[in-house]
């Protein structure tokens, strides 16, 4: 099974499919299907849309996905790493600037799985995705605490930002209600201790259930969803956003920051997955199918969606092993959606939050994130404090371009510091004829050997090379050097000019491959003299002496 194959898993899998992995595929489809429901609701009130439309976003997209994914097991629906992206943008665009928006990213996320650019994930660094993925938490519990406690807000209240958010319930904290931190508290505790008490049933439907009950039965004075939107059980319909330049242009960084969330997030769930079940997942297919499955989503009144790691490891342990299992699961939402959705207007606000509450601490690993504050070193620190405090105080966007850009500076600074210049005084042909040691060098001449990656971090190095005034030649030992880009190959350029002009002649030992294509392609082995390159210290040291000495 080839792991770059622009083919759906679905087609693969189906050629050696069987009845019994059929029943097991519908039950643990059915059951992801009762996991989702809650989890859909709870994420898309978190998105500032109404409730209906996370289940929207689970049956179409997750049908999509299922259907021409990447991986064997993958679910997709709505996450939590988007509910605050999404809140964002319909407070700013509306719902026609969502779907814009959606539609864009999953563009990027086709045009990306035909490039094949499923592989280049691998280049974000992990305190990135450990800085978003726990400042994205923290901003989903914020966004909570007022459903948790509660709260009343004056007219005219901004909550788009987290900060403000944050401001919203320190000035509002004294219209808490005690009823709905009753019904909250309790719901929270419920899905605290229902996981050991028993796997097969999520606790999300266990604390749905018993917030109903206690606010409909004790007649408690709690909002509800039902209290706050108007709730359809009516099948998605299409609708096409209003198209113009000025509305593309306008959310087209919106786009941009779903498309490559929707790529780390759905590929890191295909690679855990991978791990549960011995498998390889196809990212590039995988990225075609979440481009697909968002656009599918955006024109029938969904949210953004991707890969959901609870969701897939739920399908998972529940013997769910091909492709069917995510369709099925879409499939009973459906069912859900037109039989059950008018009921989910009894469900409390505070339930809600409990259940978000829940999400956001499985998601914030606060586990991974202390171990790499007390291990990592000092660079990767600073890229995941800043990526997660801009998370939070900021928005995902500024988070992800601030924290490549640190990361890549810092890591350029890291490879600068390895690229090393040592002038030699003396070598040992016979101890080690590539290596220094003891015997003095031919009169007039001086090895300089270079080791460490040679690019425009470490170009000054080349700079700094200097010679006294009866240096004849100058040998530049390059084995230890991989790579030579064009900043580098300048500095050379320039270091060959000034010994030029002073009569010092350049010689070259053991160039590589690619600093030699380099070096080739500028022109700079017919300037410098091809009989100039030699492939080893003695050769070179040989060559300098007979230069040394017609001199």
């Amino acid at each position: 099974m080839h792991p770059d194959k622009i083919k759906p898993m679905l087609f693969s899998n189906m050629k050696h499919y069987s009845g019994k992995q059929f029943i097991t595929d519908v039950i643990s489809g059915i059951i992801v299907a009762i996991i989702a429901l809650p989890l859909s609701i709870a994420l898309a009130l978190a998105s500032g849309v109404s409730p209906e439309q996370g289940l929207y976003t689970a049956i179409i997209a997750g049908f999509i996905i299922s259907f021409l994914g990447g991986s064997r097991v993958q679910i997709a629906g709505p996450t939590a790493a988007f509910a605050t992206i999404v809140a964002g943008i319909v407070a700013k665009n509306g719902m026609d600037g969502l779907i814009l928006a959606t539609i864009i990213a999953g563009v990027l996320l086709i045009i990306m799985g035909l490039l094949r650019l499923g592989g280049l994930i691998k280049f974000i660094p992990y305190t990135i995705t450990t800085g978003f993925t726990s400042g994205i938490a923290v901003t989903i519990l914020i966004g909570q605490l007022k459903d948790f406690f509660g709260l009343t807000y004056p007219e005219g209240t901004i909550t788009i930002e987290t900060m403000d958010k944050v401001k919203a319930v320190g000035l509002n904290i004294n219209t808490l209600n005690p009823y709905a931190l009753l019904v909250g508290a309790v719901c929270l505790l419920i899905l605290i201790i229902w996981p050991k008490i028993s796997e097969k049933i999520p606790g999300s439907l266990i604390a749905v259930i018993a917030g109903i009950l206690m606010v409909r039965f004790l007649k408690l004075p709690v909002n509800t969803i039902g209290d706050l939107y108007t709730i359809s059980n009516e099948l998605p319909s299409f609708h096409l956003p209003v198209l113009s330049f000025a509305a593309i242009k306008e959310v087209a960084p919106d786009g941009f920051t779903i498309a490559v969330l929707a790529a780390i997030e759905s590929l890191l769930s295909c690679v855990v997955a991978d791990s549960m079940i011995n498998s390889h997942h196809r990212s590039n297919m995988e990225l075609i199918a979440q481009g697909v499955g968002n656009i599918g989503s955006a024109l029938f009144g969904g949210i953004p969606a991707t890969g959901a790691i609870a969701r897939t490891a739920a399908n998972i342990k529940n013997g769910g092993r091909t492709p069917i299992a995510g369709m099925v699961h879409a499939i009973v939402l459906v069912l859900v959606l037109v039989v059950l959705m008018p009921y989910a207007a009894l469900i409390p606000m505070p339930t809600i939050a409990a259940i978000l509450f829940m999400v956001a601490y499985n998601m914030c690993q606060w586990r991974t994130f202390v171990h790499l504050c007390k291990t990592a070193p000092k660079s990767d620190i600073i890229v995941l404090v800043a990526t997660f405090v801009l998370t939070v105080v900021f928005d995902l966007v500024i988070a992800i371009e601030i924290g490549m850009g640190l990361a890549l500076v810092l890591f350029m600074k890291r490879m600068s510091e390895e690229t090393q210049v040592k002038g030699w005084v003396s070598y040992d042909p016979e101890e080690d004829p590539d290596g220094p040691a003891l015997k003095p060098l031919p009169k007039h001449v001086r090895v300089y050997e270079i080791s460490g990656p040679m690019f425009f971090g470490a170009a000054d190095r080349i700079i700094s090379i200097g010679y006294s005034e009866n240096t004849k030649v100058i040998i530049l030992r390059m084995r230890g050097v991989p790579a030579l880009d064009a900043t580098a190959m300048h500095a050379i350029e320039e270091l060959h000019a000034r010994c030029s002009a002073n009569g010092i002649t350049m010689v070259f030992s053991h160039v590589n491959t690619q600093p030699m294509h380099t070096m080739e392609k500028s022109g700079f082995i017919k300037k410098a003299g091809a009989e100039n390159f030699r492939p080893h210290i003695d050769d070179a040291i040989a060559r300098a002496a007979e230069l040394a000495a017609s001199k």
